[in-house]
């Protein structure tokens, strides 16, 4: 029994039903009653672990996140992370949480992971990193693709955060699993191609009202395009680099 994680659950479904918030899941049977998998998620918010946590919940497992290791930080966080089997992320040195993750996996956990890295800022998907595909090789366990579909209607970059008794639906559809065989360049285009259709079936069903902030400019929204994304993306981490560098030079 872990009194943490099942604490954590219990707010988690409290803080669902205080806002209103209607999640629906489909394909859930896709993810593995018993033994490790990867499940692959695509990351549009900052809320969105929570809807994926729960659909793990709803069969009956329990999902441990990988999270960057600044976090850890942050007191009430770092005592989460320490007591719920989260798997902290050092990104200049991520050799450590990434073996962790490995014997995670091969001890027949769920790992959750955001094959994107940072948030979406246009909610297409972004370029992968390989390390869901590395991962589930080296283990040898199968990656589950994940959409979560309306959370970054409560809570993402550049826009402010929609809170309270909004009554937002969101949805999470799960995909059949990906064995992860071959290289990981073919592991990870089938990754790829999996989510891609899966969140193109999520937004099929879900209202997207022309102009709205948090609808993708492909279905007549105001997000930005894939490129601009890009663009603000770089000019991003150009700004922290910039502050880093400040930083290290005022305290020569």
């Amino acid at each position: 029994m872990e009194p943490v994680f099942r604490g954590l659950e219990i707010t988690a479904r409290l803080a669902v039903r205080a806002t209103g918030t209607r999640i629906t899941f489909r394909g859930l049977d896709n993810l593995p009653a018993t033994g490790g998998a990867v499940v692959a998620i695509n990351h549009t918010s900052y809320v969105d672990f929570l809807p994926a946590g729960l659909a793990a919940t709803e069969r009956g497992r329990r999902m441990r996140f990988m999270i960057k290791a600044e976090m850890e930080q942050v007191k009430p966080v770092g005592y989460l992370i320490k007591h719920t089997g989260t798997i902290p992320v050092d990104r200049r040195a991520g050799a450590g949480a990434y073996a962790v993750a490995v014997d995670a996996l091969r001890s027949g956990e769920l790992v959750g992971v955001y094959p994107e890295a940072t948030i979406s800022r246009s909610f297409e998907l972004k370029d992968f990193k390989t390390g869901a595909a590395r991962m589930a090789s080296e283990a040898d366990v199968p990656i589950i693709p994940l959409i979560v579909w309306g959370a970054q209607r409560i809570w993402t970059k550049d826009h402010p955060k929609s809170l309270g008794h909004k009554r937002i639906p969101i949805s999470v559809v799960v995909g059949a699993p990906i064995r992860a065989t071959g290289s990981v360049a073919r592991i990870d285009d089938t990754l790829r191609a999996g989510m891609s259709a899966l969140l193109t079936e999520a937004q099929r069903d879900y209202p997207a009202p022309a102009g709205a902030s948090w609808v993708p400019h492909r279905l007549g929204g105001s997000a930005p395009t894939p490129a601009e994304a890009k663009r603000l993306d770089e000019a991003e981490l150009a700004e922290r680099a910039r502050k880093r560098a400040s930083e290290a030079t005022g305290k020569k």
